[in-house]
């Protein structure tokens, strides 16, 4: 029997639901997350306004965090622990912009986003620009819209160093310079109050409202390409134009799904010696998704809007939208986590997929390499070492839940490619 379309995404949301169970979801929230601000009063106040630093990573987080707080009760029917928030994929992406270095000065003429001044966001970031109408926008809009529990006139936005004519601050000077970017999100945070609001319009209005929000940046940052190199200038060009098509489709942006997605995002940036699918220090699926990015790219500076008017016109029922999520999904699942163990002194490493993060034991003893492993559905994020009778040494993943595959010396198709690699 066929389910009516109106199903799927209860469906969808039941089985991130059951997913949820297999994470600690508080593991998947973006960096800094508990140390950035949750309510108005985690701000300092001046002359009676809460103000506010958009250019301090936290107090933007801050922005993004209020917003799921005060939009939980809207997403509570879709699924528990505000999972089902669609508004996840904003702060989600801000943070790997953060981890990867994409907020800080990109010709390092300052120590904004370095040390001994890491939380600094720089002006000068095309990244951090463009997340600027992702993040400011929505949150004055939402101001405006009153889901928020306070006034606009009780929150002061500071400028950034430079550039200042290029942004707006408040609801009134938003509205007159980018009219259309806040009437989108007004509306969809209107709709997210109705009683009778759905998912599948819910993201509908969302992607409208994210879409619109890059419609002008682009070309007011245009110049700040120049600060990268053409690689790294190429694929934030080729990641605008992907949006438009994760749009099309109406990528659910919640919380595990742009988790999972975002993991075949490059974790730094590009220089110009790096070649996709050929860079050592990416996994396999980052490599991939660099090119796919590239292609998509490529083929839409050729045939203009023709191809994406397509893409479309084939995601317009949602059922072509549902079997496309699907398959996007399988395809990322494909590529398990390879994570190799080895010890020597009171030193071993773990890699997950081609990146090397070192950890320390003072309980090893020197010993040769271990024991391997392909994780799906989860990075293993709180490892421990513990030992058989034999006195063998066991990469041991906490996190449960997950399928979890054994491997041992040089079997295992899937992580033969990572046999030869030294780690320490």
């Amino acid at each position: 029997m066929a389910l009516p379309p109106s199903w799927a995404w209860v469906l969808l949301g039941c089985a991130s639901a059951s997913l949820a169970g297999a994470f600690n979801l508080s593991n998947l929230y973006p960096p800094l997350w508990q140390e950035s601000p949750g309510q108005f009063s985690d701000y300092g106040v001046e002359n009676g306004k809460y103000v506010i630093d958009p250019w301090v990573f936290t107090d933007r987080m801050g922005m993004y965090k209020i917003l799921l707080n005060r939009t939980a009760t809207y997403f509570a029917k879709f699924g528990p622990e505000n999972e089902q928030n669609l508004l996840w994929g904003l702060p989600l992406q801000h943070g790997w912009q953060y981890r990867s270095g994409r907020l800080a000065d990109p010709e390092r003429r300052t120590n904004c986003g370095y040390e001994p001044d890491p939380l600094c966001i720089s002006v000068d970031s095309w990244w951090a620009d463009m997340n600027y109408f992702l993040s400011v926008l929505p949150f004055l809009a939402a101001l405006d819209s009153g889901i928020l529990g306070t006034s606009p006139n009780n929150v002061t936005l500071l400028p950034p160093p430079k550039d200042q004519m290029r942004f707006c601050y408040n609801v009134s000077g938003c509205r007159s310079s980018f009219p259309d970017t806040m009437n989108q999100w007004k509306i969809f945070f209107q709709y997210m109050q109705s009683p009778w609001s759905t998912f599948e319009e819910l993201l509908k209005y969302l992607w409208d409202a994210h879409t619109t929000s890059l419609k002008d940046p682009p070309k007011i940052f245009e110049d700040r390409h120049t600060y990268y190199s053409e690689k790294e200038a190429n694929f934030g060009d080729n990641w605008a134009v992907a949006v438009l098509y994760l749009a099309a489709c109406r990528f659910p942006t919640t919380l595990i799904r742009t988790y999972k997605f975002q993991k075949g995002l490059p974790p730094r940036i590009l220089n110009s010696t790096d070649i996709a699918p050929f860079i050592r220090d990416f996994t396999e699926l980052q490599n991939i998704v660099l090119v796919a990015l590239k292609m998509i790219g490529d083929v839409n500076r050729v045939t203009g809007s023709l191809t994406l008017n397509i893409w479309k016109i084939l995601m317009m029922t949602q059922t072509a939208r549902k079997e496309f999520l699907l398959l996007f999904e399988n395809v990322f699942e494909s590529f398990p986590t390879c994570v190799l163990a080895q010890a020597a002194g009171t030193e071993w490493s773990l890699k997950v997929g081609r990146q090397k993060e070192p950890h320390r034991s003072s309980v090893l003893q020197p010993v040769a390499l271990l024991r391997w492993w392909c994780v799906r559905d989860t990075e293993v994020t709180t490892p421990t070492l513990t030992n058989d009778e034999a006195g063998t040494w066991f990469l041991i993943p906490k996190a449960g839940g997950y399928r979890q595959e054994e491997r041992e010396g040089e079997s295992g198709r899937l992580c033969d490619q990572l046999a030869s690699e030294t780690l320490i």
